[in-house]
Protein backbone atom coordinates (compact mmCIF):
# COMPACT_ATOMS: atom_id res chain seq x y z
CA UNK A 1 0.00 0.00 0.00
CA UNK A 2 3.08 2.51 1.18
CA UNK A 3 3.68 1.80 -2.36
CA UNK A 4 0.76 2.83 -4.04
CA UNK A 5 1.05 5.68 -2.59
CA UNK A 6 4.10 6.90 -3.48
CA UNK A 7 3.31 6.07 -6.97
CA UNK A 8 0.31 8.52 -6.55
CA UNK A 9 2.85 11.42 -5.94
CA UNK A 10 5.04 10.00 -8.93
CA UNK A 11 2.06 10.17 -10.87
CA UNK A 12 0.31 13.47 -9.52
CA UNK A 13 3.70 15.12 -11.02
CA UNK A 14 2.84 13.59 -14.26
CA UNK A 15 -0.85 14.49 -14.16
CA UNK A 16 -0.13 18.00 -13.67
CA UNK A 17 2.51 18.29 -16.87
CA UNK A 18 0.07 16.01 -18.76
CA UNK A 19 -2.46 18.67 -18.35
CA UNK A 20 -0.27 21.47 -18.93
CA UNK A 21 0.85 20.05 -22.21
CA UNK A 22 -2.56 19.76 -23.05
CA UNK A 23 -3.79 23.30 -22.26
CA UNK A 24 -0.63 24.23 -24.60
CA UNK A 25 -1.78 21.95 -27.58
CA UNK A 26 -4.65 23.78 -27.36
CA UNK A 27 -3.34 26.63 -27.39
CA UNK A 28 -0.96 25.24 -29.98
CA UNK A 29 -3.95 24.10 -32.25
CA UNK A 30 -5.94 27.38 -31.75
CA UNK A 31 -2.76 29.65 -33.12
CA UNK A 32 -2.26 27.37 -36.16
CA UNK A 33 -6.04 27.75 -37.09
CA UNK A 34 -6.47 31.21 -36.77
CA UNK A 35 -2.85 32.30 -37.86
CA UNK A 36 -2.18 34.08 -34.36
CA UNK A 37 1.51 33.90 -34.62
CA UNK A 38 4.38 33.77 -32.23
CA UNK A 39 1.98 35.92 -29.64
CA UNK A 40 -0.62 33.19 -29.35
CA UNK A 41 1.61 31.08 -28.51
CA UNK A 42 2.93 32.86 -25.67
CA UNK A 43 -0.71 33.58 -24.17
CA UNK A 44 -1.00 30.05 -24.21
CA UNK A 45 1.95 29.64 -22.05
CA UNK A 46 0.70 31.89 -19.74
CA UNK A 47 -2.35 30.31 -19.51
CA UNK A 48 -1.22 27.22 -18.79
CA UNK A 49 1.40 28.53 -15.90
CA UNK A 50 -1.25 30.62 -14.83
CA UNK A 51 -4.00 27.77 -14.46
CA UNK A 52 -1.39 25.15 -13.11
CA UNK A 53 -0.66 28.18 -9.98
CA UNK A 54 -3.93 29.14 -9.80
CA UNK A 55 -5.32 25.31 -9.31
CA UNK A 56 -2.76 25.06 -6.94
CA UNK A 57 -3.87 26.98 -4.67
CA UNK A 58 -7.18 27.96 -5.21
CA UNK A 59 -8.81 24.35 -7.11
CA UNK A 60 -10.07 23.33 -3.40
CA UNK A 61 -12.09 26.68 -3.40
CA UNK A 62 -13.65 26.46 -6.49
CA UNK A 63 -14.76 22.85 -5.66
CA UNK A 64 -16.25 23.94 -2.58
CA UNK A 65 -17.60 26.92 -3.74
CA UNK A 66 -19.13 24.79 -7.16
CA UNK A 67 -20.66 22.26 -4.48
CA UNK A 68 -22.50 24.72 -2.70
CA UNK A 69 -20.63 23.85 0.46
CA UNK A 70 -20.78 26.02 3.32
CA UNK A 71 -19.00 25.81 6.85
CA UNK A 72 -19.89 22.91 9.35
CA UNK A 73 -20.00 24.62 12.99
CA UNK A 74 -18.77 22.76 16.15
CA UNK A 75 -22.38 23.99 17.64
CA UNK A 76 -24.70 23.00 14.56
CA UNK A 77 -22.76 19.23 13.87
CA UNK A 78 -21.14 18.15 16.53
CA UNK A 79 -20.75 14.16 16.09
CA UNK A 80 -19.49 14.89 12.66
CA UNK A 81 -16.75 17.20 14.56
CA UNK A 82 -16.08 14.41 16.97
CA UNK A 83 -16.00 11.88 14.47
CA UNK A 84 -13.80 13.62 12.35
CA UNK A 85 -11.54 14.98 15.20
CA UNK A 86 -10.87 11.03 16.73
CA UNK A 87 -9.54 9.92 12.94
CA UNK A 88 -7.46 13.03 12.71
CA UNK A 89 -5.57 11.68 16.23
CA UNK A 90 -5.59 7.66 15.35
CA UNK A 91 -4.26 8.78 11.92
CA UNK A 92 -1.52 11.48 12.82
CA UNK A 93 -3.57 13.85 10.63
CA UNK A 94 -4.21 17.85 11.20
CA UNK A 95 -8.24 18.55 11.30
CA UNK A 96 -9.28 19.45 8.25
CA UNK A 97 -11.84 21.88 7.48
CA UNK A 98 -15.59 20.88 7.77
CA UNK A 99 -18.02 21.76 5.28
CA UNK A 100 -21.70 20.76 4.71
CA UNK A 101 -23.50 20.26 1.58
CA UNK A 102 -27.25 20.73 1.95
CA UNK A 103 -28.18 18.06 -0.82
CA UNK A 104 -30.45 14.70 0.03
CA UNK A 105 -28.47 12.45 -1.80
CA UNK A 106 -26.06 10.76 0.41
CA UNK A 107 -22.10 11.41 -0.69
CA UNK A 108 -18.62 13.42 0.76
CA UNK A 109 -15.45 14.48 -0.82
CA UNK A 110 -12.00 15.65 0.42
CA UNK A 111 -10.21 18.24 -0.95
CA UNK A 112 -7.29 20.52 -0.54
CA UNK A 113 -3.34 20.87 -1.38
CA UNK A 114 -1.88 18.52 1.39
CA UNK A 115 -2.91 17.74 4.59
CA UNK A 116 -2.24 21.06 6.53
CA UNK A 117 -4.53 22.79 3.86
CA UNK A 118 -7.32 20.24 2.74
CA UNK A 119 -11.22 20.38 3.80
CA UNK A 120 -13.85 17.61 4.12
CA UNK A 121 -17.58 18.26 2.95
CA UNK A 122 -20.40 15.67 3.19
CA UNK A 123 -23.81 16.13 2.28
CA UNK A 124 -27.00 16.48 5.18
CA UNK A 125 -28.39 13.43 3.07
CA UNK A 126 -25.34 11.78 4.40
CA UNK A 127 -25.30 12.57 7.88
CA UNK A 128 -29.10 11.30 8.38
CA UNK A 129 -28.81 7.93 6.79
CA UNK A 130 -25.54 6.89 7.96
CA UNK A 131 -25.37 5.17 12.06
CA UNK A 132 -21.90 6.09 13.54
CA UNK A 133 -19.66 3.50 12.42
CA UNK A 134 -20.81 3.73 8.82
CA UNK A 135 -20.09 7.51 9.09
CA UNK A 136 -16.52 6.88 10.68
CA UNK A 137 -15.99 4.19 7.50
CA UNK A 138 -17.10 7.44 5.10
CA UNK A 139 -14.90 9.98 6.85
CA UNK A 140 -11.76 7.70 7.27
CA UNK A 141 -11.99 7.22 3.51
CA UNK A 142 -11.89 10.52 3.06
CA UNK A 143 -8.92 11.51 5.19
CA UNK A 144 -7.05 8.32 3.36
CA UNK A 145 -7.58 10.87 0.32
CA UNK A 146 -6.20 13.61 2.61
CA UNK A 147 -3.15 11.61 4.02
CA UNK A 148 -2.38 9.48 0.63
CA UNK A 149 -2.04 12.82 -1.18
CA UNK A 150 -4.68 12.28 -3.96
CA UNK A 151 -6.05 15.33 -3.27
CA UNK A 152 -3.53 17.55 -4.70
CA UNK A 153 -4.15 16.03 -8.29
CA UNK A 154 -8.11 15.02 -8.09
CA UNK A 155 -8.47 19.11 -6.69
CA UNK A 156 -6.02 20.59 -9.52
CA UNK A 157 -7.97 18.23 -11.90
CA UNK A 158 -10.91 20.10 -11.16
CA UNK A 159 -9.85 23.63 -12.52
CA UNK A 160 -7.63 21.92 -15.26
CA UNK A 161 -10.62 20.45 -16.94
CA UNK A 162 -12.42 23.56 -16.86
CA UNK A 163 -9.11 25.20 -18.23
CA UNK A 164 -8.85 23.26 -21.27
CA UNK A 165 -12.80 22.90 -21.63
CA UNK A 166 -12.65 26.78 -21.87
CA UNK A 167 -9.54 27.06 -24.17
CA UNK A 168 -11.40 23.80 -26.79
CA UNK A 169 -14.47 26.17 -26.47
CA UNK A 170 -13.31 29.28 -27.72
CA UNK A 171 -11.51 27.54 -30.57
CA UNK A 172 -14.20 26.05 -32.04
CA UNK A 173 -15.91 29.78 -31.22
CA UNK A 174 -13.34 30.81 -33.54
CA UNK A 175 -13.36 28.43 -36.00
CA UNK A 176 -17.21 28.48 -35.80
CA UNK A 177 -17.21 32.41 -37.00
CA UNK A 178 -14.83 32.26 -39.47
CA UNK A 179 -12.30 34.55 -37.73
CA UNK A 180 -8.73 33.16 -39.61
CA UNK A 181 -10.40 32.34 -42.99
CA UNK A 182 -8.88 35.36 -44.64
CA UNK A 183 -5.55 35.18 -43.34
CA UNK A 184 -5.80 31.57 -44.13
CA UNK A 185 -7.20 32.42 -47.74
CA UNK A 186 -4.04 34.72 -48.49
CA UNK A 187 -1.89 31.81 -46.99
CA UNK A 188 -3.24 29.07 -49.51
CA UNK A 189 -0.81 29.32 -52.24
CA UNK A 190 2.05 29.52 -49.47
CA UNK A 191 1.01 26.67 -47.41
CA UNK A 192 0.82 24.05 -49.43
CA UNK A 193 -1.21 20.67 -48.21
CA UNK A 194 0.91 20.54 -45.36
CA UNK A 195 -0.91 23.13 -43.64
CA UNK A 196 -4.10 21.96 -44.19
CA UNK A 197 -3.21 18.60 -42.75
CA UNK A 198 -2.49 20.65 -39.63
CA UNK A 199 -5.53 22.39 -39.94
CA UNK A 200 -7.49 19.62 -39.66
CA UNK A 201 -5.27 17.80 -36.95
CA UNK A 202 -5.81 20.71 -34.83
CA UNK A 203 -8.91 21.33 -35.36
CA UNK A 204 -9.43 16.93 -34.21
CA UNK A 205 -7.49 18.16 -31.53
CA UNK A 206 -9.92 21.26 -30.53
CA UNK A 207 -12.82 18.28 -30.32
CA UNK A 208 -11.01 15.89 -28.66
CA UNK A 209 -8.98 17.82 -25.63
CA UNK A 210 -12.17 18.16 -23.04
CA UNK A 211 -12.60 13.77 -23.61
CA UNK A 212 -8.95 13.81 -23.27
CA UNK A 213 -9.05 15.83 -20.41
CA UNK A 214 -11.80 13.72 -19.17
CA UNK A 215 -9.99 10.18 -19.61
CA UNK A 216 -6.94 11.92 -17.70
CA UNK A 217 -9.19 12.32 -15.10
CA UNK A 218 -11.28 9.02 -14.76
CA UNK A 219 -8.03 6.89 -15.64
CA UNK A 220 -6.46 8.39 -12.50
CA UNK A 221 -9.27 8.33 -10.29
CA UNK A 222 -10.93 4.86 -10.06
CA UNK A 223 -7.31 3.38 -8.33
CA UNK A 224 -7.81 6.27 -6.04
CA UNK A 225 -10.83 5.38 -4.74
CA UNK A 226 -9.91 1.36 -3.94
CA UNK A 227 -6.52 3.04 -2.36
CA UNK A 228 -8.85 4.88 0.07
CA UNK A 229 -11.19 2.09 0.76
CA UNK A 230 -8.20 0.25 2.44
CA UNK A 231 -6.65 2.87 3.88
CA UNK A 232 -9.93 4.10 5.32
CA UNK A 233 -10.50 0.13 6.70
CA UNK A 234 -6.92 0.55 8.19
CA UNK A 235 -7.60 4.10 10.12
CA UNK A 236 -10.68 2.61 11.45
CA UNK A 237 -9.81 -1.24 11.92
CA UNK A 238 -13.50 -2.06 11.15
CA UNK A 239 -14.14 -2.82 7.78
CA UNK A 240 -17.97 -3.88 8.48
CA UNK A 241 -18.45 0.09 9.46
CA UNK A 242 -17.62 1.17 5.78
CA UNK A 243 -18.93 -2.19 4.46
CA UNK A 244 -21.94 -0.91 5.10
CA UNK A 245 -21.54 2.53 4.36
CA UNK A 246 -20.99 1.63 0.82
CA UNK A 247 -23.94 -0.92 0.58
CA UNK A 248 -26.18 1.94 1.44
CA UNK A 249 -25.06 4.05 -1.03
CA UNK A 250 -25.07 1.54 -3.72
CA UNK A 251 -28.75 1.26 -2.85
CA UNK A 252 -29.35 4.89 -2.98
CA UNK A 253 -30.12 6.37 -6.50
CA UNK A 254 -30.25 10.01 -5.77
CA UNK A 255 -27.84 11.72 -7.65
CA UNK A 256 -26.05 15.22 -6.01
CA UNK A 257 -27.83 18.31 -7.71
CA UNK A 258 -24.64 21.08 -6.65
CA UNK A 259 -22.05 18.65 -8.63
CA UNK A 260 -20.46 18.86 -11.91
CA UNK A 261 -18.09 16.48 -14.79
CA UNK A 262 -15.31 19.11 -12.99
CA UNK A 263 -16.04 17.53 -9.59
CA UNK A 264 -17.62 13.89 -10.17
CA UNK A 265 -14.21 12.66 -9.62
CA UNK A 266 -14.02 14.09 -6.24
CA UNK A 267 -17.24 12.41 -4.47
CA UNK A 268 -16.91 9.17 -2.75
CA UNK A 269 -18.91 7.58 -5.00
CA UNK A 270 -20.18 9.00 -8.82
CA UNK A 271 -22.79 11.80 -7.88
CA UNK A 272 -24.19 11.87 -11.19
CA UNK A 273 -26.71 9.74 -13.22
CA UNK A 274 -25.48 6.67 -14.37
CA UNK A 275 -28.53 4.30 -14.23
CA UNK A 276 -30.95 4.11 -17.48
CA UNK A 277 -34.11 6.53 -15.35
CA UNK A 278 -31.98 8.43 -13.57
CA UNK A 279 -31.86 10.95 -15.86
CA UNK A 280 -30.91 11.67 -19.86
CA UNK A 281 -27.08 12.05 -19.79
CA UNK A 282 -26.89 8.64 -17.37
CA UNK A 283 -25.01 7.03 -20.84
CA UNK A 284 -22.78 9.55 -21.24
CA UNK A 285 -22.06 9.79 -17.22
CA UNK A 286 -20.93 6.10 -17.45
CA UNK A 287 -19.02 6.79 -20.57
CA UNK A 288 -16.30 9.03 -18.18
CA UNK A 289 -17.21 7.36 -14.83
CA UNK A 290 -14.68 7.93 -12.23
CA UNK A 291 -15.51 5.57 -9.74
CA UNK A 292 -14.98 1.67 -9.86
CA UNK A 293 -18.26 -0.06 -8.89
CA UNK A 294 -19.25 -0.02 -5.67
CA UNK A 295 -19.90 -3.88 -5.88
CA UNK A 296 -16.35 -4.40 -6.55
CA UNK A 297 -15.19 -1.94 -3.77
CA UNK A 298 -17.36 -4.13 -1.28
CA UNK A 299 -16.13 -7.58 -2.79
CA UNK A 300 -12.68 -5.93 -2.08
CA UNK A 301 -13.43 -5.10 1.80
CA UNK A 302 -14.85 -8.24 2.53
CA UNK A 303 -11.83 -10.17 1.86
CA UNK A 304 -9.50 -8.14 3.85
Amino acid sequence: MYDQVAQNKRRSILLIAGFVVLIVAVGAALNLLVQGGPALIVVALVIAGGSAALSYWKSDAVALAVSRARPATVEEYPRLHNIVEGLCIAGGLPKPRIYIVDDPSPNAFATGRNPKHAAIAVTTGLLERMNRVELEGVIAHELSHIKNYDILVSTLAVTMVGVIAIAADVGLRFMWFGMGRSRNNRNDNHGGGALAILAVLGFALLILSPIIARVMQAAVSRKRETLADVSGIELTRYPPGLISALEKLRDDYTVVGSTSHATAHLWIEQPQAVDEGEGRMSRINRMFNTHPPLEERIALLREL
